[in-house]
């Protein structure tokens, strides 16, 4: 009888310790400081007609805020630091732009019993296009709403701080005028390759 209810015990024990902890309770936050590696789609499709553009790559300082409205359901803000793009259409050099992609989404963390942590979520994007030049004449570039995607994991560090590895896309596809012109939609469409540091509150 002791030893069956040594197994017994043994048995729950082991079960109890498998179950999932929970990655953030409702109520905390994070506060994630980092790096953003932006690249738009290879093809960043035509304008006027045929011409085809490219739209360079850059990588920028980012601050993502997110507050737990549920035990491991958070709601997140993304911020950075302008982004700069050089813009080529057959490799020749028709003009830059800055934007900021300020990023709103609801990540759900889920929840293991290691030190990695894995999230996915969803969200809307609005970009706003600024500093815009070209040899051209005057190049507008229309700011503009998208939806994003986000995914990566958080490794624990302490109860109080994690490193984070994560991807996300952002669909940008903004309406481009030259000279006052229409020269239609330009699909830039992020991907945004990030690490940061994450303190938790």
């Amino acid at each position: 009888m002791k030893k069956t209810l040594a197994t017994a015990s043994a048995i729950a024990l082991a079960a109890l310790t498998a179950i999932p902890a929970t990655a953030q309770d409702q109520g905390s936050m994070t506060l994630a400081f980092g790096l953003g590696y932006v690249r738009p789609q290879d093809d960043n499709g035509p304008l006027a007609g045929p011409t085809p553009i490219d739209v360079s790559n850059d990588t920028r300082p980012t601050l993502a805020f997110e507050y737990f409205v549920r035990d491991n359901v958070g709601i997140e803000v993304l911020a950075a630091t302008p982004f700069k793009h050089s813009i080529y259409s057959n490799g020749v050099y028709i003009g830059e732009t800055k934007h900021l992609p300020p990023t709103v989404s609801v990540n759900y963390h889920i929840p293991t019993v290691g030190k990695v942590t894995p999230f996915i979520g969803a969200g809307i994007n609005y970009t706003i296009f600024f500093d815009e030049s070209t040899p051209l004449g005057t190049l507008g570039i229309e700011n503009s709403f998208g939806f994003a995607l986000h995914a990566g994991a958080d490794y624990e560090l302490s109860d109080k701080a994690a490193i984070r590895a994560d991807l996300r896309y952002i669909q940008i596809e903004p309406d481009v005028t030259l000279n006052g012109v229409a020269m239609g939609s330009a699909k830039i469409n992020l991907l945004v390759a990030g690490i940061a540091y994450v303190m938790k509150f």
